[in-house]
């Protein structure tokens, strides 16, 4: 396949996580040609949510956050976007407080960075980043992304650009072995996930917002989905340990009696819950973190929450929002100074 001389420059993006969408938006506000192929049912990546069905609670249809539990802000860029989003009512701000929670021991409450959810979930403002791109498809399951002599091939698609917004585990099944980017990875370590949902008639523990769980070999987070989403639902979401997830990940149904036992114990629950639902996460989190915000070498471009200081929602978004103005920059030098980075931003 030859490049079409007269169309304008394209980037294509794999990947509908907040990284790829952050840095599909920067190239579509520079005027570049960008095209998202996402293999899920929705945008969002591992900002995922379901809805309770068939529960016959009064809440059944809610939208309940099974992946990410929470986003911080510090970068001024994303704090803007956070702005956005809480003045139309996406997202709201939720705690700075959690719970430390030991056996045997009363919560201690430490106070942290502000904590934000979203009414609709975490998915939801995803979608509203990428509301405005013309060109996002879905699902859309690509195989693989080869170089060519005219630019890059996504499965048979060209595109001069490609980025891979997604873990290093995943894009190294799409790169061919002898890809250069490849070099810029470490041996994909990643921590593995369950997430469980319970959905309880009424709520029976005390003010707690979301506690992390100490020396308990089951459970590592709990979040109350109703304090989350700040409509006070009886919903607690609590996510496994790696070691835990690793060992049921190939039926997350068997950690559930495990996983309600110390919900139970650590939260001093005395009924069970009259829903519930699990979700398991194989590449849930990087163990360690690629080096610099991305990568970019002029024809494949990779982001995403590995790369960075430490793995978040806004390490994610930074790091496509840095990726998307980098490539801007490259296709046209004389492009607004507002969309340059440094180029220590650049591998």
């Amino acid at each position: 396949m030859t490049k079409d001389q007269h169309r304008p420059t394209r980037v294509g993006v794999v990947g509908g996580g907040i990284s790829g969408i952050a840095c599909a938006s920067a190239l579509h506000a520079s005027g570049v040609d960008v095209v998202v192929f996402d293999r899920g049912k929705r945008l969002g990546g591992r900002m995922a949510s379901r809805r309770i069905r068939d529960s016959g609670l009064p809440y059944d249809g809610r939208v309940v956050d099974l992946g990410a539990s929470y986003f911080t802000a510090s970068d001024p860029r994303f704090v803007d976007v956070v702005r956005g989003w809480t003045g139309r009512g996406l997202a709201r701000e939720w705690t700075d407080k959690f719970a430390v929670l030991d056996p045997g021991s009363d919560p201690v409450v430490k106070v942290g960075p502000m904590r934000f959810g979203a009414a609709g979930g975490l998915r939801s403002l995803v979608e509203d980043l990428a509301a405005d791109l013309p060109n996002v498809l879905f699902p859309q399951e690509v195989s693989s992304v080869e170089r060519s002599p005219t630019g890059v091939l996504i499965d048979d698609v060209e595109v001069d650009i490609a980025v891979l917004a997604m873990p290093d585990a995943q894009l190294r099944d799409l790169l061919a072995a002898t890809d250069p980017a490849l070099g810029a990875l470490t041996t994909p370590t990643w921590d593995p996930v369950l997430a469980l949902v319970a959905a309880y008639e009424t709520r029976t523990w005390g003010d707690l917002d979301g506690a992390f769980v100490n020396q308990s070999a089951v459970l590592s987070f709990i979040a109350d989905d109703g304090r989350r989403r700040g409509d006070d639902a009886p919903v607690l979401v609590a996510h496994s340990g790696s070691v835990l997830a690793a060992r049921f990940l190939d039926d997350p149904a068997r950690a559930i009696p495990l996983m309600l036992a110390e919900l139970r114990s650590v939260m001093g629950l005395q009924v069970d819950p009259e829903w519930v639902e699990i979700k398991r996460w194989s590449l849930a989190r990087p163990r360690k973190m690629l080096d610099g915000p991305f990568y970019f070498d002029g024809r494949i471009g990779m982001c995403g929450d590995g790369w960075g200081s430490v793995s978040r929602i806004e390490t994610a978004w930074s790091s496509g929002d840095l990726l998307g103005r980098r490539i801007a920059v490259a296709l046209n030098p004389s492009i607004s100074p507002l969309l340059t980075v440094a180029t220590d931003a650049e591998n």
